[in-house]
């Protein structure tokens, strides 16, 4: 048995998701668990480094998880041979500069999405990649949210017959900051710091459609700041210069329809922060982060409309549970899983540059339409 240690240089962790998803849920949870195995009983074990830019917040992250090694000077990382491959979760506006220096320096590519605050610098880095012949992947966790491998689960069943439309509704109520303390950072609220929900969440619809249902051909959509004041994390009142909800129309190819809500300023009366609701000419399903129901044509109900007397249908109770029959894992860590067996084995891993620059192209779609007030073309990427 051979073991195979990949040093990684996991730059920007210290933020909520870096530490949460990233480092703690996946890197140290595939540490612990003895790495990841491969079929010919070899084993890939990840070794980090954190780095950023403020030397207190690594040193305590490290210690707190035994973790012996962290940087403030990425220079010196890319440097190492021992490290190959670079990984990055830091804000938007700083990701593809060290991007950029990371393939320069001849490191494999991981990293967050968007994965620049341009379209031409998503394909700038992407071309580089390419031309540098080192490997690189983009996250795009929601594919391996259980809910979502479960509609997959249906999808390639056939279940839905021909798919007609789609009903995706995301968001929740984040506080302003005043009287009780905000869920987000406040540079998600403004547009000069990358922030806004049609350049955070257009990514993820970007791949979730393209993998689930089909290629995005066309977007309408409408944005808004529906909160124009917040608090800060200084307890200090700012102007949000960025959009805090959009409403988007998708065309896909086959003629599918998607309907897409997004908002941090929604109560949530649904069955989970996003749900995904599919119709077929066979059947439909719903699906959330984690569960997901079904209705067959044949166990549909014909209600009659008739405002006169009390609804005599319990409508929720009509879906079926699709069952887990397995155990999922965290997407995020399941993905992670992928890359590191891509970079030892070879094998395939299509979510790569090019499908994160699809993304940075949705967002940039979604923000031209709304500023056009009109339909735009989605038209192809290559690099």
């Amino acid at each position: 048995m051979t073991t195979h240690n990949i040093g990684i240089i996991m730059n920007g962790v210290t933020g909520r998701m870096g530490t949460n998803q990233h480092l703690i849920r996946s890197i140290l949870a595939i540490r612990n668990q003895g790495g990841v195995a491969l079929p010919n009983g070899d084993v890939i074990m990840p070794d980090p480094i954190l780095v950023g830019r403020q030397a207190h917040k690594l040193e305590a992250l490290a210690r707190k998880h035994g973790i012996s090694r962290w940087s403030t000077d990425l220079d010196a990382c890319l440097a190492d041979p021992n490290d190959t491959v670079y990984f990055d979760a830091q804000t938007t506006l700083h990701r593809a500069d060290s991007i950029k220096k990371a393939i320069a320096a001849g490191k494999h590519i991981y990293c967050e999405k968007p994965t620049a605050d341009s379209l031409e610098q998503s394909l700038a880095i992407a071309r580089l990649a390419k031309e540098a012949g080192v490997k690189h992947g983009v996250v795009q966790d929601k594919l391996f949210l259980p809910g979502l491998l479960k509609l997959k689960r249906l999808l390639d069943a056939g279940f839905f017959g021909k798919v007609l439309s789609v009903r995706m509704e995301f968001g929740y109520w984040v506080f302003e900051g005043d009287w009780q303390t905000a869920q987000r950072p406040s540079w998600n609220y403004r547009k000069e710091e990358g922030g806004g929900i049609i350049v955070d969440m257009f990514a993820h619809w970007r791949y979730v459609l393209d993998n689930l249902f089909g290629e995005v051909k066309a977007v309408s959509c409408l944005g808004t700041t529906h909160i124009p004041q917040r608090i800060d994390e200084q307890g200090e009142r700012y102007a949000c210069t960025a959009d805090d909800a959009a409403y988007a129309t998708f065309l896909l190819e086959g003629g599918i329809v998607v309907q897409a809500n997004s908002s941090w300023a929604v109560r949530v009366n649904r069955d989970d922060l996003l749900t995904i609701q599919v119709d077929g000419t066979e059947g439909s399903a719903v699906a959330g982060l984690r569960e997901c129901k079904a209705q067959h044509r044949v166990n549909t109900p014909k209600p009659v409309w008739n405002p006169d007397i009390p609804n005599p249908f319990a409508f929720a109770e009509q879906w079926q549970e699709v069952p887990d029959n397995g155990q999922f894992d965290n997407g995020f860590k399941v993905q992670w899983e992928h890359f590191l067996k891509h970079l030892v084995t070879g094998s395939p891993f299509p979510w790569d540059l090019l499908e994160g620059a699809k993304g940075t192209q949705m967002a940039e779609l979604g923000l031209q339409s709304w500023a056009e007030r009109r339909w735009v073309d989605v038209p192809p990427l290559q690099v």
